[in-house]
């Protein structure tokens, strides 16, 4: 395990992505979004990976961003810098290996947002999705300014992104970002058992279709994320950013433990 990311590449040619941050609910580090691109981004020259699959260890999928960390390494609008989790949201949008994600408890901010690129989404009954860039001060990311407008209509997705409106499984499949609800309790076996069809497939064949049905979207969704990124690294300048992530640092402080 590196960084907190488990990736495991097994012998049928699944690869295997496990966010193993549990005690901070799986909250992704730098270092972490450099490791996931990373695997992603190998996978995509790798014929003999078939699958990729993404969970979360412990209680959440993943609560999003860790804050802390992420402020140490925030990217200065006016450079290049290319920063690992727009890597990883550009690997995910460029991808051409099928990817199934398995979503149970808390899937917060890029914890929902990287869910518009994955080809099949298992949701857990009890799971919550929710987007809260705009009481952080900041703009969403991963073309979802794009995406869930076209999934929701342009007014759910102001409530999912406006106001931060969280939603569950059954809204997730309603408007096709969910590809399955499973019942509590059965989400690795309902994994397990998509994987197991998937693989049943031609490989070659579900590759380039799979390819196919990303190919018309792929550059409108690009061009997008380079626009929101630019927007997101010069909200993190302003003082509304400060102002909100130190209410949100003061109120964890006084949220009762656990």
């Amino acid at each position: 395990m590196g960084a907190h990311v488990l990736v495991e590449r097994k012998a049928e040619g699944v690869l295997s992505l496990i966010l193993a941050r549990p005690e901070r609910r799986n909250a992704i580090t730098v270092a972490m979004y450099a490791a996931l691109a990373d695997a992603i981004e190998s996978a995509e020259g790798d014929r003999s990976i078939r699958l990729i699959t993404i969970e979360g260890q412990g209680d959440d999928f993943t609560a999003g961003n860790d804050l802390g960390d992420f402020l140490q390494a925030m990217p200065d609008p006016e450079s290049d810098q290319d920063i690992p989790v727009w890597r990883l949201l550009r690997a995910l949008a460029k991808n051409q290996v099928p990817i199934v994600a398995a979503v149970h408890g808390n899937a917060v901010g890029i914890g929902t947002t990287m869910l518009f690129h994955c080809d099949f989404v298992l949701a857990e009954d009890g799971c919550r999705f929710v987007m809260p860039f705009v009481d952080l001060g900041l703009v969403p990311e991963a073309a979802s300014s794009l995406i869930m407008p076209r999934l929701a209509g342009r007014r759910r997705a102001a409530r999912y992104i406006l106001l931060g409106e969280p939603f569950g499984p059954s809204e997730a499949q309603e408007m096709g970002l969910a590809s399955h609800v499973v019942p509590q309790g059965q989400l690795k076996p309902a994994l397990a058992g998509l994987v197991a069809a998937l693989m049943a497939k031609p490989p070659e064949a579900l590759r380039q279709t799979q390819a196919l049905l990303r190919r018309e979207a792929t550059s409108e969704i690009l061009e997008r994320m380079e626009l929101e990124n630019g927007h997101f690294a010069e909200r993190l300048q302003s003082d509304e950013v400060k102002q909100a992530i130190a209410a949100f640092f003061a109120a964890r402080a006084k949220a009762p433990a656990a």
